[in-house]
């Protein structure tokens, strides 16, 4: 509430984050055992990069699989080369 009062653009409500978790809801049972706490915290890593793709109008499966082929060659010190909107941005250049 006081983020909210410091800076009236913030919304008030969550509906957006419950909105974009819909689909989690539907494999609960699925989700119920994901074998162990680290296989909890694996899933939870998993939803925040298919997400982060979503917001960013990425093809989730396309950017994972770009992403799967390129990470073990690809060097340490560029990774931020491979998230979702500096991805993109890099599609649209080769496209141009």
């Amino acid at each position: 509430m006081t983020r909210f009062l410091s800076d009236g653009k913030v919304c008030l409500s969550n509906n957006a984050a419950e909105r974009s978790l819909r689909c989690v809801p539907l494999g609960r049972k699925s989700w119920l055992f994901c074998g162990s706490d680290r296989g909890g915290q694996r899933a939870a890593v998993a939803y925040s990069l298919i997400l982060t793709c979503r917001l960013n109008n990425v093809d989730p499966q396309a950017w994972l699989a770009y992403v799967l082929a390129r990470i073990a060659d690809h060097p340490v010190s560029r990774l931020d080369e491979l998230l979702p909107w500096n991805w993109k941005a890099a599609q649209v250049a080769l496209a141009a």
